[in-house]
């Protein structure tokens, strides 16, 4: 599984990416994570707001940082 996330450096970017590996490396989760921050491939993805959380190059959530909970469901049903 290839988890993208899209974001420049602020709070909520990094905080998306922390709670993203917890949760697969809490679930064993065989995954590759790539933090993209250069703002024309994120507008690729049609994304406006940061943080944003591609897996699979779809876009699951973008502009809000999930629960721990929402980023397994959304892990889990791409596993």
């Amino acid at each position: 599984m290839e988890i993208k996330i899209l974001g420049s450096s602020c709070q909520k970017c990094e905080t998306l990416e922390k709670l993203t590996r917890v949760v697969v490396e809490q679930n064993g989760i065989d995954a590759s994570i790539i933090k993209v921050q250069d703002i024309y491939q994120i507008m690729k993805y049609g994304v406006m707001t940061t943080p944003a959380l591609v897996v699979n190059e779809k876009v699951e959530i973008k502009g809000r940082v999930p629960s721990k909970e929402e980023i397994w469901q959304v892990l889990s049903k791409n596993i």
